[in-house]
């Protein structure tokens, strides 16, 4: 656990899974850059390492852009020299066959100065923005590959935001973009940039909040970025799979880890709605 104090005049720029995804990882940047967003107030959910065949590249980047980042269980793996990535699917289904192909690409490309930065990393942070009290989280706030969707139960959501003390938690992880209203306060998926979120086009997502009227106003944003590129990085890498076709479909290779209301939106165009904390 750690805290970190926002800039509170310019909005948040927060997104998770660079997913070894260069040139994604390049295009927030620029976000942050055109939007005048310092590095103080960009946050990576974690998982800057996966899918994608510029594992190395893509953590000097992030590192030398200086922002907030969060553990995710990908950092936690390669950090330790584990023998999986420990992302939490069920072992034998899809997804866990898939991931140890970019898995065993990804370990050795890591280089050991890369590794150990990746230990240091918290698993979690605290700040204060427009008065309210944010907690940061990869997965779950105990379990850091525990996948939440929009459809799961409102009261682990609940119960997870008051063991945090806060009365927003924002989380990565399970890739798809969504902000949920509960009793108790709000969590907010911030999405993911290095994969698309299984509704059929080749952009991926990020979250900005912003400070307006007394309020604040939290919105998701599709980036679009060269992903002709990044296939063609995973050709040239032998990472030919599923996970690459994704980049251009927009589609995933496996829904083994989506619950049943996520499944039946595949393909489907998403539309987050603003989610609006007020101030008072």
């Amino acid at each position: 656990m750690n805290t970190f104090k926002p800039d509170q005049t310019t909005p948040l720029l927060i997104f998770g899974g660079p997913y070894s995804n260069l040139q994604a990882t390049q295009a927030i940047q620029q976000v942050a850059e055109q939007q005048g967003i310092p590095p103080s107030n960009v946050i990576c959910t974690g998982d800057l390492v996966a899918y994608c065949a510029q594992p190395d590249e893509t953590v000097n980047l992030l590192r030398d852009w200086g922002i907030h980042i969060i553990a995710g269980n990908c950092e936690e793996s390669v950090g330790q020299g584990a023998q999986d990535c420990g992302c939490g699917f069920t072992e034998g289904s899809s997804c866990d066959l898939l991931s140890a192909q970019w898995y065993n690409f990804t370990l050795p490309r890591v280089s050991d100065n890369n590794k150990a930065w990746m230990r240091q990393l918290p698993d979690q942070t605290n700040f204060t923005y427009g008065k309210q009290r944010f907690t940061v989280i990869h997965g779950g706030l105990e379990t850091n590959n525990q996948f939440l969707f929009a459809s799961d139960s409102a009261d682990e959501k609940q119960q997870q935001l008051a063991q945090s003390d806060s009365r927003i938690i924002i989380s990565g992880h399970s890739g798809i973009p969504f902000g949920q209203t509960v009793d108790n306060g709000y969590w907010l998926n911030a999405g993911v940039i290095g994969m698309p979120a299984n509704d059929g086009t080749p952009q991926t997502w990020y979250m900005l909040i912003s400070q307006m009227d007394n309020q604040l106003i939290c919105r998701w944003q599709r980036l679009s970025y060269d992903y002709s590129t990044t296939v063609e990085q995973m050709t040239t890498s032998g990472l030919n799979n599923g996970y690459k076709q994704a980049l251009s479909t927009g589609l995933w290779p496996s829904l083994d880890v989506l619950p049943t209301q996520e499944k039946a939106l595949t393909g489907h165009t998403l539309s987050p709605p603003e989610i609006i904390v007020p101030l008072d």
